[in-house]
């Protein structure tokens, strides 16, 4: 283990604290704000208002009723085939980004312009960004390798005001490098943020595909619809999350001074033992470990520093105390 590791848990089977979709969705409410969305909702099997979370183009009306009604958000669309990701997940590590500041600032959390986060692999969908926003004021720097992507993130900013000039596109033009090649000399960040590529392979994926979609009782068939649908890129890639972490640390290692915490989703349980090795070969002075859990899903963040105790309170001193 790296030194001064920690594992904070959480609440158990639920989601944050603040997060504001603890409860189970109001379709009815939803509905009134968004007929697209009223469209695809009718009881389901047990009397209850749901849509057919296997059916890709009722998600993304979900998706567009959550970001209106909680965010903000009036106009927001994302390339057919493109991830179209759970929202209620994605706020929780948010949510644990802002209580680790917090906890880092002597349990008061930084004034939000003061904050910037690079959100690694931001998608199309741009919904990091649209979150840590509309919550916490931050500033964002979204990456990706996929040109699309990186377009329609970047024209869901122009089309709202309240993300105006608060998120910046990259591309990435190397597709096997994370940092490398895009913080730019002298660019800090307070916090980075990913979810990295789950599957090891495109066959992986598609296997994963085929589960969840039985699970969801729409199994019929060689080819069922992916209900959060997902590029290679958002899916996959060669050796799956543990070999892209790895990486990820072994390139934060080499930049040391330009974040606070450096972060990641870990999906998998057994991916954090080779995470922990290559953070305590990367020689990172702390470690957390964050719980989350979502009903039946578990998930946790690693973060990790390079910054000795009196770098981190110059860090603080410098950019975390309002003039």
């Amino acid at each position: 283990m790296p030194p001064k590791s920690s594992e904070i848990p959480a609440e158990k089977d639920q989601l944050h604290p603040r997060n504001p979709h603890r409860a189970p969705y109001d379709f009815p409410q939803l509905s009134q704000r968004s007929p697209e969305l009223a469209a695809f909702v009718q009881p389901n099997q047990y009397g209850n208002l749901s849509i057919d979370f296997a059916n890709p183009v009722a998600v993304k009306a979900l998706n567009r009723a959550l970001l209106w009604q909680f965010y903000g958000i009036e106009n927001w669309d994302i390339p057919k085939g493109y991830l179209c990701p759970p929202i209620p997940g994605r706020a929780d590590y948010v949510h644990y980004l802002a209580d680790l500041l917090a906890e880092s600032n002597g349990g008061v959390l930084p004034p939000g312009e003061e904050i910037t986060v690079l959100d690694v692999g931001v998608g199309a969908n741009c919904i990091y960004p649209i979150i840590g926003r509309r919550e916490y004021g931050w500033h964002f720097v979204g990456s990706d390798i996929d040109g699309v992507a990186v377009r329609a993130a970047q024209q869901i900013e122009a089309a709202n005001p309240t993300l105006a000039g608060a998120i910046e596109c990259r591309l990435q033009p190397a597709r096997t490098r994370i940092f490398d090649g895009l913080i730019q000399s002298g660019e800090v960040f307070d916090l980075t943020m990913c979810n990295p590529p789950f599957h090891a392979s495109a066959a992986a994926a598609a296997a994963g595909t085929q589960r969840k979609t039985t699970n969801l009782g729409t199994g019929r068939g060689p080819r069922p619809a992916l209900n959060f649908g997902g590029q290679n890129a958002e899916l996959w890639c060669e050796g799956g999350e543990a070999a892209f972490i790895r990486r990820m640390v072994q390139e934060s290692g080499r930049r040391p001074r330009s974040c606070y915490w450096f972060t990641s989703l870990v999906s998998k349980k057994d991916t954090l033992p080779g995470v922990y090795r290559a953070l305590q070969t990367a020689k990172a002075t702390e470690v957390r470990t964050i719980e989350m859990a979502q009903g039946q899903k578990k998930s946790r963040l690693v973060a990790w520093t390079f910054l000795t105790p009196v770098q981190q309170t110059a860090w603080r001193q410098t950019r975390w105390v309002t003039r």
